[in-house]
């Protein structure tokens, strides 16, 4: 297949697709039905063209029968007045008349004949044009629904597709909350075991807490010091031998000191 062949292609499937898209069923059936009662219209003016071409052969043959009559009656007087040449005058003419009308009446059967045809044939477009609207009006209203169930179920998928994507959004917001709590939680265990050092604590300084510190620990020396004291009774006190066997304290009283030799 040659370019500009190929490139017709293109150009006439693309041309048949937008008019595909651009077409109203809707708007095609008037449009049909509109035509239909144009052509019915045409039918019915050639029906009555036709009728008025009759009766004017009728009037025709009218008035020729009635200039008949006449002639018929002028020959006839003729006779009686012994004027023979004058009603053969009078009886050629309404031979030539005779004529006349026989050849209207047999354009007047015609014409008759055709008008029935004609009438026949309006009457039978009348009713197919009558059925045609009744279908048109079934298949746009037929089309309007469907359209109208097209769209919601259009909406329909495109607020399913929504709702997916917000209950995703939603699992991921529940996901990032849990994760939050959990890492405030894990934060918060790791501050009371003191693993991990309040970020509070930095502003107040570490001599602080370490004079903190320091005064808890004193307190529970203090504590343990004095219930020592209350559990244990006070004892004698015992003599603590040396290292040479001797007492360091003898558990008897000193004796007095004797007086030196030459004093009293």
């Amino acid at each position: 297949m040659s370019l500009m062949k190929r490139i017709s292609l293109i150009f006439r499937s693309k041309a048949n697709t937008a008019l595909d898209r651009a077409e109203d069923p809707r708007e095609t059936l008037d449009y049909s039905y509109q035509r239909q009662l144009d052509l019915l219209s045409k039918v019915r003016r050639g029906v009555a063209d036709v009728a008025t071409s009759r009766k004017r052969v009728e009037l025709q043959v009218n008035q020729l029968e009635q200039q008949g009559a006449k002639l018929q009656g002028q020959a006839q007087k003729a006779i009686d007045m012994g004027r023979e040449d004058l009603a053969r005058e009078a009886l050629t003419r309404k031979s030539a008349l005779n004529g006349q009308i026989d050849d209207l009446k047999a354009q007047h059967a015609q014409l008759q004949g055709e008008e029935e045809k004609l009438t026949l044939a309006q009457q039978r477009l009348q009713a197919k044009v009558e059925s045609f609207r009744t279908r048109k009006e079934t298949i746009k209203a037929t089309y309007t629904a469907a359209e109208a169930q097209t769209r919601i179920n259009e909406a329909m998928s495109g607020i399913g597709e929504e709702m997916g994507d917000i209950g995703l959004a939603m699992q991921r917001a529940e996901d990032k909350t849990a994760q939050m709590q959990a890492r405030a939680g894990a934060i918060d265990e790791l501050i009371a075991s003191g693993a991990l050092d309040d970020a509070s604590s930095l502003n107040r300084g570490d001599d602080i807490s370490r004079e903190l510190d320091a005064m808890s620990s004193q307190s529970d020396v203090e504590a343990e010091l004095a219930r020592l004291k209350g559990v244990s009774a006070p004892a004698q006190p015992q003599a603590i031998e040396g290292g040479d066997g001797g007492d360091i304290l003898a558990a008897e009283p000193q004796k007095a000191e004797q007086p030196r030799d030459g004093q009293a």
